[in-house]
């Protein structure tokens, strides 16, 4: 399967692979744009251009969860994460009170730090739905947040190309992918902290 959307990706499915990332379905994002940047990098399409097609397709898919929770609300996005369909994506009420939770500590920015944090990163759209955000406001941090995501991913894919042949390409991604989500973690809760105490500073 790997070896598959290896050989198909184009800006076209680069967009509809992280579209399907930023909803409910389980495509991980790491063995979309890396492998992007790994080609990019051999020169048969354009690095830049893998950035802006996964980020828009980031956007789009963000907006449907965003809808989701502003139109449909909280007891049938519950209902739907406690369902088959909901566990066949991966999903359960555990899940998305999480995302809650994160985004009712953190305001609007954690449609930002969001975005980069595994197991937040494709579900911190729907609480801002629930939470009827401004749709401008949201467009724009999740555009930033995927943004920064898709560039570590790419740079990630860029520099692989250079040390790592082909039919190696999966586990690397997946183990510095490892390494990338963890520094990710701590520099958010960095910033959290910083922000936290400068508040509580100026009060």
């Amino acid at each position: 399967m790997f070896s598959s959307l290896l050989s198909n990706l184009n800006y076209t499915t680069i967009f509809f692979l992280m579209l399907l990332e930023s909803t409910v379905i389980p495509v991980p994002s790491e063995l979309v744009v890396s492998p992007a940047a790994y080609h990019a990098a051999g020169g048969s399409i354009n690095v830049w251009l893998v950035i802006l097609f996964a980020t828009i397709g980031a956007d789009c898919g963000a907006t449907i969860n965003y809808l989701a929770g502003k139109y449909l609300g909280r007891p049938v996005i519950y209902r739907f994460a406690n369902s088959k369909w909901g566990k066949m994506c991966l999903l359960n009420q555990e899940k998305v009170e999480k995302s809650e939770k994160y985004f009712d500590d953190h305001g609007k920015v954690a449609t930002i730090t969001g975005r980069l944090i595994p197991g937040i990163r494709h579900l911190i759209s729907i609480p801002a739905g629930l939470a009827r955000m401004n749709f401008g406001s949201f467009l724009l941090f999740t555009t930033i947040g995927a943004g920064v995501w898709n560039c570590i991913l790419a740079g990630l894919g860029w520099y692989l190309y250079s040390v790592v042949p082909e039919d190696q390409l999966e586990d690397k991604i997946l183990e510095y992918g490892e390494y990338i989500k963890y520094g990710i973690i701590a520099l958010v809760l960095i910033a959290i902290v910083y922000f936290v105490i400068k508040h509580k500073m100026k009060k």
